[in-house]
């Protein structure tokens, strides 16, 4: 034997012993670690989907409440309002007969202000935007005082104290709203230089006086100037209440428990009422109104358990009507006997008769705490600033104070995915808006629109970069001359070095200005170009056959070059004439007023382009690698049996490379699909949902890029920006596996061939 495999292979059989004991060694360590690779890919990956769960979660954690103490010192039933400080340490409730009275959010302990109010019977009361922390009073002679409740810190050792006042912006003289009336309803709203207080008396009757604010030079005082004084229209029924909006334009009159009467302070009062609105439902009754964050939006509760949110919008005519947005429910048959808004979110909390506590949010629709907390009705119900204590207090009981956790209410799976009709909107739409210049405006954070830029974004990239990277790939790996292809191959592979932010800085400073200055030259190239071609075609195949055979087969793709090129001048050259034969001088006026089409300098069409040709090396080199692959005895035997080159490429080639063709497509689209600089760089980062061509776009992974820097960690928008990288996540998953399995049935099925 040992002579056998020495005169067969120069070796002894010892020495072919080790060496197949060392290959089966190699072999084995190269399975372990090619299996300990792909392990730790797949680890990797889980860890980064797992990683996104973490950050996503909270987002759609329910709410929850912890009893922090009970305020035993505070004896104070039927109160107009309660409210809170901001570091929660103090509270402030506006009894019906004392008016003001501090008390220690903790225990309920009075605490001392120093003021002194008129002795006048308090008969109103109305409070301003919380951040202004400014409230009024209405006597029972008429006339109505401005208060603001404020806090002096100061530290006693290593403690926090806190001094409470009460301030009189306008003066400690109540102005004469009406005289010698007493005053049984009172809004009041302050915007800047002017105030307007509207009130009611015993008659029925509302009167709106209207202040100018006059800051003297001298010192900070201010002193009120009456601009005029109006007596409204006679309202169609008893009031009970009187609301008025932030901006001073909506006065809304709750009559008989089930209408709002609604009237435009900025007309003529004889114009100014606007309509007449009833608001339950059946023999409901409102038992609460309150207005949303904003003063924009009104809550009314009712004795059914219902909580709806109205406010004013304008009809397809032009025409203000106040909108039943949505409605919100605790307990379906139970009257809600308390409710207030919270201070920097819209959302609200109501009690109920049968003690139960509920926390909404209405943007999300969301009830994110439903909770029973006493065993009798709720009385009243106070929430801090930040939206992290409440205090509430039952018919004949303690009132309690609750630590409140509470971080993310705005977000739900209806607010991320679904129509929203936005305050101040004229209907339900798809908005992406994370920031503003008004923090009571609210969060708008539809992934729909960045969702739909990503998917229209690697659409018209895939539109262009499949015909010319498909075509490209067939015609070099089968027809192109063998050294031309190891020229034009590498030469296209070689464009997938390109940085993308070099081509998302050409795209927005270079393509889109020229496109948008010569657009019908742009549209002429896709019409020329292949009349061009063809005609080149044409001419070349009338040619001698001599002439013919001067470049050889496989060569002739550069007579082409020169048409395309010369098609391109000649369509920037002819750009001009056309736009002022056919478009008036200006294409993109005549698109945006004769068509309706509106036209953003960096849309769609540049991102196509520019995305298009990132794309294309990569759909060319695997697609070229799978065609040129197919064995050449399929070719050879195709051709032999009698088929023309053409029917052996689209019976024999296609089909058995079609694997490898759908692979690249498949990569080419996760490709488009991530792509951040280009999108970025050479679109408008406007979250529309609109498929014109012309239009700009916002896509996901671009939107992560602008706002991750900017977001507050932890907060709703630095989460819901994780959740938008989980949702790329999820759908290259979906489309890889896809892929996948499609690959695995085209190879299949064409295997055989």
């Amino acid at each position: 034997m040992e002579t056998t495999s020495e005169s067969m292979f120069g070796l002894s059989a010892q020495r072919m012993a080790r060496l197949r004991y060392l290959r089966k060694l190699k072999d084995r360590i190269a399975t372990a670690t090619i299996t300990l690779g792909g392990i730790s890919i797949i680890f990797a990956i889980c860890l980064i989907f797992f990683y996104l769960l973490y950050e996503i979660l909270p987002l759609f954690m329910p709410a929850s409440i912890d009893e922090r103490s009970t305020l035993n010192s505070l004896q104070v039933s039927d109160p107009y309002d309660v409210m809170l400080e901001e570091q929660t340490m103090l509270g402030l409730v506006i009894d019906r007969q004392q008016g003001p009275l501090f008390f220690d959010a903790r225990t309920g302990a009075a605490v001392a202000h120093g003021a002194t109010l008129p002795a006048s019977p308090i008969t109103a009361f109305s409070k301003d935007a919380p951040s202004s922390r400014a409230f009024a009073l209405g006597f029972a002679d008429g006339g109505v005082l401005l208060l603001q409740h404020d806090y002096d810190a100061h530290y006693e050792g290593d403690t926090k104290v806190l001094d409470p006042k009460l301030k009189f912006p306008m003066g400690e003289t109540p102005l004469p709203v009406l005289q010698g009336s007493p005053v049984k309803q009172l809004a009041v709203r302050d915007a800047g230089d002017v105030l307007k207080i509207a009130a009611l008396d015993d008659q029925n009757r509302i009167f709106l006086k209207v202040f100018e604010k006059v800051e003297s030079f001298m010192s900070d005082e201010v002193t009120l100037e009456e601009l005029d004084t109006i007596q409204l229209p006679t309202a169609s029924a008893p009031v009970d209440q009187i609301l008025m909006s932030l901006d001073q334009r909506w006065l809304f009159l709750l009559e008989n428990r089930n209408q709002i009467e609604i009237f435009d302070l900025r007309k003529a009062p004889d114009q100014m009422r606007v309509g007449l609105v009833h608001v339950t439902e059946g023999e409901a009754r409102i038992t609460r109104a309150e207005f949303l964050l904003g003063g924009f939006s009104l809550l009314l509760a009712d004795d059914q358990g219902r909580i709806a949110q109205w406010f004013m919008a304008r009809d397809t005519h032009g025409a203000d009507y106040m909108a039943r947005v949505r409605t919100l429910e605790l307990e379906p048959g139970v009257a809600i006997t308390s409710l207030q808004s919270e201070h920097r979110r819209k959302g609200f909390v109501a009690g109920d008769a049968n003690g139960n506590v509920g926390i909404f949010n209405t943007t999300a629709e969301r009830l994110a705490l439903d909770e029973k907390v006493t065993t009798g009705a709720l009385e009243w119900i106070a929430m801090a600033p930040r939206g992290d204590v409440m205090l509430l207090k039952g018919v004949g009981q303690q009132a309690l104070n609750f630590e409140v956790d509470n971080e993310h209410p705005e977000v739900s799976w209806s607010s991320l995915w679904g129509e929203v009709w936005y305050e101040r909107y004229e209907e339900p739409d798809y908005i992406w808006q994370s920031s503003s210049a008004n923090n009571d405006n609210e969060p708008k954070f539809s992934l729909m629109p960045v969702t739909f830029g990503t998917l229209k974004a690697a659409f018209y990239a895939m539109l262009v970069a499949i015909p010319l990277s498909i075509c490209g790939a067939i015609y070099t790996a089968y027809f192109m001359a063998p050294r031309l292809r190891t020229k034009v191959k590498p030469a296209i592979e070689l464009m997938g070095a390109v940085p993308t932010v070099i081509l998302g800085f050409l795209a927005g400073l270079w393509l889109a200005p020229l496109v948008e200055a010569n657009l019908p030259g742009m549209l002429s190239i896709l019409i020329l170009t292949p009349i061009l071609c063809l005609v080149t075609a044409l001419v070349w195949s009338q040619l001698p056959l001599g002439a013919r055979t001067f470049i050889p087969d496989g060569w002739v793709p550069l007579i082409l070059a020169p048409v395309v090129v010369l098609s391109g001048w000649i369509s920037m050259e002819i750009s001009e004439p056309l736009e002022h034969m056919f478009f008036g001088g200006n294409m993109r006026q005549w698109l945006t007023h004769d068509l309706g089409i509106d036209f953003d300098q960096r849309n769609s069409m540049i991102v196509g382009i520019a995305m298009g040709f990132a794309v294309i090396p990569s759909i060319f080199s695997i697609a070229e690698d799978a065609i040129f692959a197919v064995p050449k005895s399929l070719t050879q035997g195709s051709l032999a049996l009698g088929a023309t080159p053409w029917q052996t490429l689209v019976r024999v080639i296609l089909p058995t490379a079609s694997p490898g063709i759908f692979s690249a497509l498949m990569i080419g689209l996760g490709r488009a699909v991530g792509e951040t600089m280009i999108v970025l760089m050479a679109t408008g980062n406007t979250p529309i949902m609109d498929m014109n061509i012309f239009e700009g776009l916002r896509t996901l992974s671009a939107n992560i890029a602008v706002e991750m820097p900017e977001a507050e960690v932890d907060s709703s928008h630095f989460r819901i920006l994780f959740l938008s990288g989980l949702v790329l996540f999820v759908f290259t998953f979906i489309v890889n596996t896809s892929a996948e399995i499609v690959r695995q049935r085209l190879r299949t099925k064409y295997g055989s061939l």
